[in-house]
């Protein structure tokens, strides 16, 4: 049984639904912004499609972080938010023309363009509002993540970024576009990667696109090395708070920077991950010939990840201090795919009793559904308890 949890408070609250340690958080953002300021030309972005509760974003935004988006709606969130218009870059594979128009609008601070067909049109919108477009090309360096097949982005085969044979014609032709200005180049090779070798082949990647720009006597300004830390949901009581410092030495070690280059960051579920935890309240314990099935009244449509990567979430009965049991525990969703975990041990389950699923704050409410027509989870944060 957990004790770090308000668990008279929680109580009293219409389950599922999502609670977001701000403690946490605040140590966290304190801990990157100890370990960012160890380097003077680093740069960091929250990526907003981990997690868009406003009380989260206004949270972070207060840490000065620039914020990474990859919709419309993102770009206004991060606003409404309190996060610098100077410091929001829009990322994504597929932008529509009024979510270009809402950034040109903003004066945000760098498009991520992923194709020549994108950059003509933002120059062609940029022209009707008379502006200068800022872009970072999104380069696709063909690098495997050690992560789950479906959160790896950095693959040739991949739908994200610009093939690297094609970079410098597509270099060539913005330079002869009027409303475009070319500032840096992107990169993102996945998500939940915790090997740090990962990074350091990216950077060795970065470091020969590069040269060979160089070469061509093109030398950008920033370089986005996207983001991609993972965390610990095995054990996240042991490791509640990533280790930033070794992520952050990474690239300082293996990253050759040009002078006066800046290194932007794109960190999205090692801020928040750990600090969310999906509340959910026991329904039944069906006992069957083979295993025993604890049904709750949280299902994918509250947290999707078990079902769409095999993701491993720790649970707990934060109710119960008996002996524990293996448990099947499943939501009420009309799926065969609405299975949290199988074969789980947790303390002995009655309905009624109160279940955290740990490591939720990332990816959790904010892919939630209302599938079956079920409601969205609603998120409180410590204070609101």
């Amino acid at each position: 049984m957990n004790t770090n949890f308000p668990i008279n408070k929680i109580h009293n609250i219409k389950t599922p639904f999502y609670y977001y340690d701000s403690g946490l958080l605040r140590n966290t953002l304190n801990i990157i912004d100890k370990e960012r300021n160890k380097y003077n030309n680093y740069c960091l972005h929250y990526a907003i499609k981990a997690n868009s509760n406003p009380k989260i974003l206004k949270i972070i935004s207060q840490y000065g972080f620039g914020a990474d988006c990859v919709s419309g709606g993102e770009i206004q969130a991060a606003i409404d938010a309190g996060f610098p218009v100077s410091k929001i870059v829009y990322a994504g594979v597929g932008k529509s023309d009024w979510e270009i128009n809402l950034g040109l609008d903003n004066d945000i601070s760098c498009f991520n363009v992923e194709s020549l067909a994108e950059l003509e049109v933002i120059n062609n919108l940029a022209s009707k509002h008379n502006k200068i477009a800022n872009i970072a090309f999104r380069i696709n360096p063909n690098i495997g993540a050690h992560t789950h097949a479906n959160i790896t982005t950095g693959l040739a085969e991949n739908k994200f970024g610009i093939a690297m044979d094609d970079l410098e014609a597509i270099i060539e032709k913005a330079k002869r576009l009027k409303n475009i200005s070319i500032i840096g180049l992107h990169f993102h090779i996945g998500s939940q990667i915790l090997d740090m070798s990962d990074f350091k082949a990216l950077c060795n990647r970065v470091n020969d696109i590069q040269d060979k720009l160089e070469q061509l006597g093109i030398i950008l300004k920033n370089i986005n090395v996207g983001g991609g830390l993972g965390i610990n949901y095995e054990h996240p009581d042991e490791e509640p708070i990533p280790n930033f410092a070794e992520y952050f030495s990474t690239y300082a070690k293996h990253l050759r920077l040009r002078t006066g280059q800046k290194v932007h960051f794109e960190l999205g579920r090692s801020v928040v991950g750990q600090c969310g935890t999906l509340i959910t309240r026991l329904l039944y314990v069906k006992e069957g010939s083979f295993k025993k099935f604890a049904i709750v009244d949280a299902g994918m449509t509250d947290l999707i990840r078990p079902a769409l990567y095999h993701a491993y979430h720790k649970i707990e009965n934060i109710s119960s201090s008996q002996e524990t049991e293996v448990y099947d525990v499943v939501g009420p969703i009309c799926e065969s795919s609405d299975v949290f975990a199988k074969s789980v041990e947790i303390n002995k389950c009655h309905r009624g009793d109160i279940i955290a699923i740990r490591s939720a704050g990332a990816y959790g409410e904010v892919m939630a559904s209302q599938y079956n027509c079920r409601e969205l989870p609603k998120g409180y944060i410590t204070e609101e308890l």
